[in-house]
């Protein structure tokens, strides 16, 4: 399979990498965060008009088509920059649930609206104690004369604050772990019963944890079949779990060359360190780790786009999380141990790629939970 990006691609990626040369340096960056919203409006609409937000949605809702292979290079960029707005949480997870499950009015309204930079969107699902059990909601939507009623707690939801739109997933049949009974519904975050409990995270983006209260919601908030999103949640999980892989290649690539840089420069005993060769093998470990990721997150991304087996496409999203999950361990901490003290000092962006490979490592799943998954979906493929 060829891995290289096509004109396009290369491309794109080449503008998105002036954008953020340009207007999203380190110190930028480190505003935004601190700011009282902690993400920036105007961010947001320069990347609505270089059409990013765009790109994985339809030409009928102002997109262009494309898919997580096309995105793959934006991540990167991203993953470098180690930019803090709602990307993710609105083009790859809340605009995807809307694009594969909504009516043909929701997506008329919505996707639009996320092409142009006027909505962005979050995914309230973890609850607590379900760590990364997809199925494990206890959230509850009880059917109403006009359509639902919603009431549970949700955890840790990314970039929630920011949104102006709520994916909800709740239960409206079966026990807490069922796979059957499990719903979507579309919620305004502005709507009557909904209260955030807004926090920072480890690596510089905002969340809350979010009570549901007898959040009223119109029959045309489902998105999907009532009780049947389980599958639904699955598949754009993975297409987001495989931009997420290519948002770490990105940010390894950056602590390779800022660690690479620090080994030519500072010296010890009248010479420079990166001529020792112990630490010459480290840093040579840490390339490695980037090639092997950068392939796997591309594999990823081609089987969230094109493998229609669910089995296979779990397999090799699952396979790719496990090797980035070990190559963002690895690089963030070597990277900040062949810096001494200065790797985790504030004002180093190197320390802040740390937090953010540390938190990539996690999100969607850890190793060992993926590593479960590849071998559950390897099992189901050979029976």
């Amino acid at each position: 399979m060829n891995f290289d990006y096509n004109e396009e691609q290369q491309l794109l990626a080449a503008s998105i990498r002036r954008f953020v040369e340009r207007d999203y340096g380190f110190e930028t960056r480190r505003r935004i965060v601190a700011s009282g919203e902690g993400w920036s409006r105007e961010v947001w609409a320069q990347l609505a008009k270089l059409g990013v937000l765009g790109l994985a949605l339809s030409e009928e809702h102002g997109g262009f088509g494309g898919g997580a292979t096309d995105l793959a290079a934006v991540m990167e960029a991203f993953g470098d920059a180690l930019v803090v707005e709602p990307f993710l949480s609105t083009v790859a997870l809340g605009a995807q649930f809307v694009a594969r499950g909504a009516t043909p009015a929701l997506r008329g309204a919505i996707l639009p609206a996320i092409a142009e930079g006027r909505l962005t969107m979050a995914f309230a699902h973890t609850e607590r104690g379900a760590r990364y059990d997809l199925a494990r909601i206890a959230t509850r939507a009880r059917r109403t004369a006009d359509g639902y009623a919603i009431d549970g707690e949700k955890r840790v939801v990314l970039h929630a604050p920011c949104s102006e739109m709520l994916v909800v997933s709740a239960r409206t049949d079966g026990g807490a772990a069922d796979a059957r009974g499990v719903s979507l519904f579309l919620v305004e975050a502005a709507t009557p019963g909904v209260s955030m409990h807004r926090f920072g995270t480890l690596d510089g983006c905002t969340a809350a944890d979010i009570a549901l209260r007898d959040v009223r919601v119109g029959a045309d908030a489902l998105i999907g079949e009532d009780g049947k999103a389980l599958a639904l949640i699955e598949e754009v999980v993975d297409f987001a779990t495989a931009l997420l892989c290519a948002e770490a290649v990105g940010a390894i690539a950056y602590a390779n060359a800022a660690t690479l840089e620090y080994l030519k420069t500072r010296k010890q005993f009248g010479v420079p360190i990166g001529s020792f060769q112990a630490l010459q093998h480290r840093m040579v470990d840490m390339v490695i780790a980037h090639e092997q990721a950068q392939s796997m997150a591309s594999l990823a991304c081609a089987a969230v786009d094109r493998e229609p087996d669910p089995i296979a496409r779990k397999r090799v999203v699952s396979a790719a999380k496990v090797k980035i999950s070990d190559a963002c361990r690895r690089v963030s901490q070597e990277s900040v141990q062949l810096h001494g003290g200065m790797g985790m000092s504030d004002e180093m962006k190197v320390s802040h790629t740390f937090r953010r490979l540390t938190t990539i490592a996690q999100q969607f799943g850890d190793a060992e939970h993926h590593l479960e998954r590849f071998a559950a979906v390897s099992d189901r493929r050979r029976g």
